[in-house]
């Protein structure tokens, strides 16, 4: 039985801030928002009480979202501009960049 996949929910600390990071860096506007949930389209985020962000680099499996760029060095620039930051473990060489955004959740920006 095929499903169809409605959204990707990152958990988080304050949704409206994070969806606004995503909202800029990949120029998505808001779907629906309420005190403890911000849609942009299929990416969400949810309030957890207490929510911490993961570890990097760290044995236990996560997920993390891959983006793909025109420009690999401006848009590292432009994201760290946002609020991401570029941890130190960087396992992609030339290949990919992995960021953090503001609350922690890992992404790779994939030059193409």
């Amino acid at each position: 039985m095929p499903a169809e996949l409605t959204t990707i929910v990152l958990d988080c600390a304050d949704p409206a801030a994070l969806a606004a990071f995503y909202a800029k860096g990949l120029g998505l506007e808001v779907t629906y928002q309420d005190d403890d949930t911000v849609q942009l389209g299929i990416l969400g985020f949810q309030r957890v009480a207490g929510y911490r962000g993961p570890a990097w680099p760290d044995d236990a499996k996560h997920a993390h979202l891959d983006l793909r760029v025109g420009d690999l060095e401006s848009a590292v620039t432009e994201f760290e501009a946002l609020g991401a930051t570029k941890p130190e473990f960087q396992p992609g060489g030339a290949d990919w960049v992995v960021l953090a955004d503001p609350e922690g959740h890992l992404f790779c920006l994939i030059p193409g």
